[in-house]
């Protein structure tokens, strides 16, 4: 089925860099933590092993010209050797702990960065699978139609963890819908011939049955009754059929001006408006687009009719305008007097077999599959339909369709306006 797309924005920051940056500053935290608890027992280590032995790392300065003298008992140290000791001590271990917090400091930056190149592959390792799962699935979504791309699989081999568990869920489901497509196929492809061809043998026998010497008046206003209903059958089975094929993405594009279907559907048109004294009012310029012409044609065809329906009767009026709108999107609006429409009831008018208040129901003029086609077409060309109640009663539809990258080769003429009252 075919819906909004999916936009996929580009990511800011990757899981994979994600898991290398707290991998690489949870090793700089244990290292940094490591590093201060060694320079605490380090510093708690000098200070508990006493004073340095001045005399045995370094020779007594002198003064020059004295003897020395030979080693032996000799007087004791003054106040002034003790205090240079103790200098010559503290200088030795702040050294000593600079050094140690310094190269410790260098070692743990540079094995860091090497814990968190590591961090970066085996992240990378872990999460190819999750990358496999990610390209299989855009695969299937950038698939030209709904339902096609369906029969790829991920088919992860490896452990059995919880990623290969997240793929084998992922080839169940796309299991599940690829059947369920298939089914579809088939029902479209199968109601066409066994859905109509009852109503048209019944057809054929009202209308034998109508136009046989001996039939009464009664049996005459019967068939034309019957035919009526036949008809009307007919109609809500075609629109059926046409919103279950119309929701597959369009995969055979080809240009199409939408200002020349707007005009004809509109010339179409004027002489049911005209019954019901409704004016209509074309304002076309060239917007191109690509897709199924008979499709577009269908589309705009929807909305003008519905537009003339579900208008305020004598007086009312129905203004189609069509045009190239921001980006080179192809624009169309219509827009029509009629009953007031609450806001909370536009949704529901895009869902099959809804209707506004008391026109809900199924013996009501339309089958109410008008602006579910529309927005099913609309989609399957990689637009979009909205709508939005007018002041004053009515509604008014906006479709938009992607622009043609091919239409100034095909465009004859200016892309000024031309205007084309109908009434």
């Amino acid at each position: 089925m075919s819906g909004p797309r999916t936009v996929l924005r580009p990511r800011r920051f990757t899981l994979r860099a994600r898991l290398t940056l707290v991998y690489g500053a949870m090793f700089l935290a244990a290292g940094a933590v490591l590093l201060g608890l060694t320079y605490i027992l380090f510093n708690a280590r000098l200070g508990a092993g006493g004073t340095f032995n001045s005399s045995a790392t370094e020779p007594s300065a002198a003064p020059a010209g004295t003897p020395a003298r030979a080693p032996g008992p000799g007087p004791e140290p003054g106040p002034e050797h003790q205090r240079f000791t103790e200098s010559r001590e503290d200088v030795l271990r702040d050294a000593a702990g600079t050094s140690l917090l310094t190269q410790g400091g260098i070692a743990l930056l540079v094995v860091g960065a090497a814990a968190a190149g590591a961090g970066w592959l085996v992240a990378g390792r872990v999460l190819a699978p999750l990358h496999r799962v990610t390209d299989t699935a855009r695969r299937i979504a950038d698939a030209p139609a709904a339902g096609r791309g369906l029969h790829e699989r991920i088919a992860l081999a490896g452990p059995d963890d919880e990623v290969k568990e997240l793929a084998d869920t992922f080839d169940t489901m796309v299991e599940r819908l690829d059947r369920s497509f298939d089914g579809q196929r088939r029902f479209v492809a199968n109601a066409s011939h066994e859905l109509r061809t009852p109503l048209t043998l019944g057809r054929a026998l009202v209308e034998t049955a109508m136009h046989r010497p001996a039939a009464s008046a009664d049996i005459r206003r019967l068939g034309e009754d019957l035919l009526q209903i036949n008809s009307r059958h007919e109609r809500l089975i075609s629109g059926l059929l046409l919103l279950a094929s119309s929701e597959n993405e369009i995969t055979e594009r080809h240009p199409v001006d939408l200002a020349d279907i707007v005009t004809h559907v509109a010339a179409q048109a004027v002489s049911e408006a005209a019954k019901a004294g409704i004016e209509v009012t074309v304002k076309t310029a060239e917007a191109w687009t690509a897709g199924d012409a008979l499709l577009l044609e269908r589309l705009v065809h929807n909305l003008v009719e519905n537009a003339v329906r579900h208008n305020s009767g004598a007086g009312g009026h129905v203004r189609v305008t069509c045009a190239t709108g921001a980006g080179g999107r192809a624009e169309l609006r219509v827009a029509n007097t009629g009953p007031t429409v609450p806001p909370y009831e536009i949704p529901a008018l895009f869902e099959p077999f809804r209707r506004l208040g008391a026109d809900r129901l199924v013996t009501g003029g339309g089958a109410g599959l008008g602006l579910s086609i529309v927005r099913a077409v609309a989609r399957a060309h990689g637009g979009d339909a909205s709508a939005r109640p007018r002041d004053g009663g009515g509604l008014t539809v906006t479709v938009t369709l992607p622009p043609d990258p091919d239409a100034g080769r095909y465009s004859g003429q200016d892309a000024g306006q031309r205007v084309e009252p109908a009434s």
